[in-house]
């Protein structure tokens, strides 16, 4: 498939999920690092988004919990391309019932070119980044062209 060169804005819209188990290490990660994640938009599935609005206070868009169509619907956005880095703190020791949707997940982010963090340690680089707050331009799918080829 062919690629496209788009320009991500300064002003981010950043996801940020995390499983039951690592809830409480994105919200103080989350906090530490409030001021850099105050200047973008942010969203999260359900209960990690009420979480992180109650510890932030500020707005966050909580979508449906993960395990209830949370993660397919960020999937969604990131096609669509209304999210422009995500931040995923997955429990590599706990097998979760919807392990297809968290897969594919970070399928569709790895395809659609964003930044992943999957660790505090990953989240830091990413945060420290000149990128972070400016606007950087990536490669992604030329969909547009791919459809035109096919008729």
């Amino acid at each position: 498939m062919q690629k496209k060169l788009i320009t991500s804005p300064a002003r981010k819209r950043i996801a940020l999920v995390a499983h039951d188990n690592m809830k409480s290490e994105l919200t103080e990660w989350a906090k530490i690092n409030r001021d850099q994640l105050i200047k973008h938009e942010l969203m999260a599935t359900g209960t990690t988004g009420n979480l992180l609005h109650k510890q932030l206070e500020v707005p966050v868009k909580a979508l449906m919990s993960g395990p209830l169509g949370g993660d397919q619907q960020l999937g969604g956005l990131i096609a669509e391309g209304k999210i422009d880095v995500l931040i995923f703190f997955w429990d590599p020791f706990e097998p979760m019932p919807h392990d297809p949707d968290i897969k594919a997940l970070l399928r569709v982010a790895a395809v659609w070119n964003i930044p992943i963090a999957c660790s505090v340690s990953s989240a830091n680089f990413l945060v420290s980044s000149s990128l972070f707050n400016e606007s950087y331009e990536r490669l992604i799918p030329d969909y547009d062209s791919y459809l035109k080829e096919r008729l």
